[in-house]
């Protein structure tokens, strides 16, 4: 008999081979394999006491801490659905989602949780005293179909309303071997929750390093200074997160002479970043892969695999090859591709650009309650994804835009990233995003939103004049905005905002 794939097989195994080692750090806390597992199966018979059934959805509102981690196992391990919350929602958004998937209850964190919700479901707020309502005894396991819903993952909704992303236990089960084979999890590993687990489950990770048997270090609040105390202290090997996460860090280590000399290895995505962010990261001592993807990929789907020849490059060209966002993941296979309005294959020429298609075990299943979207997103037999992209000669992937961030200006696509790269390279500017402004003669130009870092000074004039030393004339910004940039619950930055505030510019 072939048995299914399911991230709570990753669980059993490493309860086997490693009880006695640490599974999980909060704070003063310290869980073995033994009592992370005790504590995930009282919460399931905590669960199925307050009514949460097969085929329910449980929705969790939480920052790192246990009570989103241990959810990720204990609610598919009663055969229910998980909805992991975005925190950063406003009351409306997240009355919304609850409603959409019909949350059998939500846990919540109380100091985060607002009280509207109680008017929308059941609501848990003291996360310590469900633990223990439960059974100490093992729960018995749901048999899960392989192709049956793990988890729901609601995406942003900057274009509208959010849509549903359903996970499979086996497109789970197979991402989080892909994130132990790309980026070497094992039982050595101390991984540091920098990356939001409402976001995609955590690129598949809480499934990932418990498989590898290694060490949870949770983080309720992601503050430079907090994050440097527990990489020292706790030895932490991995961690994960958006380039501003990076470049946060690495701007915090600039400012304070540190360098990290054990082997930090950072996982970014969640936007393309730049060859200076990448740079930064590497002389504050960490090695860097980027991965991309997209919440219907659970995750990463794609990695810049490394290649030796690479290594005796200089510091700025080694960056520029990172910052592509390359090949897919091993489990992935070669099903991804890069295509034409026709769905043909665009030339490996850097050059031509296309949409980024997807396929396979670790797409999603659909949009839940959403089957005209679903069928929409995978037209022709593939996602679309909505990423322009060019292949390299050498077969590696680099995006060029969303769809909708292409300027038109004149005629000519000007890529909003490679705006954004280069006035990443000035080293007064912390952040920046290009949308299109509207213009009365080219039809759009490019505007650039820009943060400086602390301490630092630039002027509109002096950006415009780096760029048009660095790029085609028509290509460079018409003006320049200084301010904070507006961010998802991600941290990405909301373009859709800022095309909107550029309307009123013009």
């Amino acid at each position: 008999m072939i048995n299914v794939l399911t991230p709570l097989d990753f669980l059993a195994r490493s309860v086997a081979v490693y009880a006695e080692r640490i599974a999980v750090v909060d704070g003063e806390r310290r869980f073995t394999y033994t009592e992370f597992n005790r504590r995930i199966h009282r919460l399931a018979w905590a669960l199925a006491a307050r009514g949460v059934a097969p085929g329910d959805r449980v929705a969790v509102l939480a920052p790192n801490t246990p009570a989103a981690l241990e959810p990720h196992f204990a609610v598919p391990l009663m055969g229910a659905v998980l909805v992991m919350l975005n925190i950063r929602l406003q009351a409306g958004e997240l009355a919304w989602i609850l409603k959409h998937c019909g949350a059998k209850v939500l846990i919540a964190d109380p100091q985060i949780m607002p009280e509207e919700l109680r008017q929308v479901t059941e609501v848990i707020d003291q996360y310590e005293e469900l633990i223990e309502e439960g059974k100490p005894e093992a729960h018995p396991a749901a048999t899960p179909e392989e192709n049956g819903v793990i988890a729901i993952n609601y995406t942003s909704g900057t274009t509208g309303f959010p849509k549903g992303v359903m996970y499979t236990h086996r497109g789970a089960y197979l991402n989080a071997l892909g994130e132990i084979v790309e980026h070497g999890l094992s039982a050595r590993t101390v991984y540091l929750w920098t990356l939001p687990l409402f976001h995609c489950n955590g690129w598949c990770f809480p499934w990932a390093i418990t498989g590898a048997g290694g060490r949870h270090v949770c983080l309720r609040e992601v503050r430079p200074e907090a994050v440097v105390e527990l990489i020292r202290r706790e030895g932490v090997t991995h961690l994960c997160g958006a380039p501003v996460v990076v470049s946060s860090l690495a701007l915090y280590c600039t400012q304070n002479g540190i360098r990290f000399e054990h082997g930090l290895k950072i996982v970014t995505a969640g936007a393309p970043p730049s060859p200076a962010v990448i740079r930064a990261a590497e002389e504050m001592g960490a090695d860097v892969a980027h991965v991309y993807g997209l919440t219907e990929t659970y995750g990463p789907h794609s990695i810049c695999a490394w290649r030796p020849e690479w290594d005796s490059l200089p510091a700025a060209e080694r960056a520029r090859v990172k910052a592509r966002q390359g090949v897919p993941y091993l489990v992935a296979g070669t099903d991804m591709r890069v295509v034409d309005g026709q769905m043909r294959d665009v030339p490996a020429d850097g050059t031509t650009m296309g949409e980024i298609l997807m396929r396979g075990n670790n797409v999603m299943l659909g949009y839940y309650n959403n089957p005209e979207a679903t069928e929409e997103a995978f037209r022709g037999g593939w996602f679309h994804s909505g990423d322009l992209a060019v292949v390299e000669p050498d077969g590696y992937v680099s995006i060029r835009d969303r769809k909708k961030d292409i300027i038109i200006s004149g005629g000519e696509n000007i890529s909003s990233v490679e705006v954004e790269k280069t006035l990443y390279e000035h080293p007064a500017v912390l952040e920046a995003a290009v949308v299109a402004l509207p213009d009365e003669k080219w039809g759009e130009a490019p505007l650039a939103h820009v943060a400086l870092k602390p301490g630092q000074t630039a002027t509109a004039e002096e950006l415009i004049e780096f760029c048009r030393a660095r790029l085609a004339h028509f290509k460079c910004p018409k003006q320049v905005v200084f301010g904070p940039l507006p961010k998802t619950g991600t941290g990405k930055i909301r373009k859709n905002e800022l095309r909107e505030k550029a309307k009123t510019i013009w």
